[in-house]
């Protein structure tokens, strides 16, 4: 079974940053980023194909998470940027041996939970205003 371990995550003030990391057992075919708060779904937040990279952001994260990947450390990381109390959450890495993507909102992505087999125990991230 695959492991994924989360670290990271913390508290701080919005416009702050963090830089989530996470370790995977093995090569994984695609790893991810993906948030949850208690009451909502769990929203995918940001996506990396490991071989050719790339990449797919929810609209909330462009421009503010950067997802990116040391292959040989099997490692995900998920530099996130003028934080809001928004993005308060659960956050939990995601990875999967074989990955297809998802006709979703008009478009093809890697954002959807279903396409991941494999879950971290997740980071808490809190946002202070």
């Amino acid at each position: 079974q695959v492991q994924l371990v989360e670290s990271g995550g913390g508290s701080v003030q919005a416009g702050g940053s963090l830089n989530l990391s996470c370790v995977a057992s093995e090569q994984l075919y695609c790893m991810g980023w993906f948030r949850h708060v208690a009451g909502e779904e769990r929203e995918g937040v940001a996506a990396i194909f490991t071989l050719g990279g790339n990449r797919y952001y929810t609209d909330s994260a462009k421009g503010r998470f950067t997802i990116s990947l040391d292959n040989a450390l099997n490692m995900v990381y998920l530099q996130m940027n003028n934080l809001k109390p928004a993005d308060t959450a659960m956050y939990y890495c995601a990875g999967s041996r074989s990955c297809q993507l998802r006709f979703q909102n008009g478009t093809w992505s890697l954002l959807d939970r279903t396409i991941f087999a494999d879950w971290g125990q997740g980071t808490q991230v809190t946002v202070s205003s």
